[in-house]
């Protein structure tokens, strides 16, 4: 094996950055989840009441842009670490 080849295998910030990922993988299927939920709740608010509810409008978009956040992580296009390594979302995602 070249050395070349063996030194970026036993590089352990890949490593690290791998544990990292597979950590955010499964953060992300919670928080999707979590979006399920409240999808849920919401089509409960507006059958309802008629009305949506603004919590879960705040809600929704903040997990949806950590998703975001998360995906731009996992496919290596943001070296930026989401949530709890950087602060909760608010709002639309800003673009890397």
């Amino acid at each position: 094996m070249n050395d070349e080849i063996k030194q970026k295998i036993l590089d352990t910030n890949t490593w690290l950055r791998g544990l990292f990922m597979l950590l955010f993988f499964l953060i992300a299927g919670v928080a999707r989840f979590v979006i399920a939920v409240v999808v849920l709740f919401q089509f409960l608010s507006v059958l309802f009441t008629g009305n949506t509810n603004a919590q879960l409008l705040t809600l929704g978009q903040s997990l949806s842009t950590y998703i975001y956040q998360i995906t731009l992580f996992l496919t290596f296009n943001s070296e930026q670490r989401p949530f709890p390594f950087d602060n909760w979302p608010d709002g639309p995602p800003r673009h890397p």
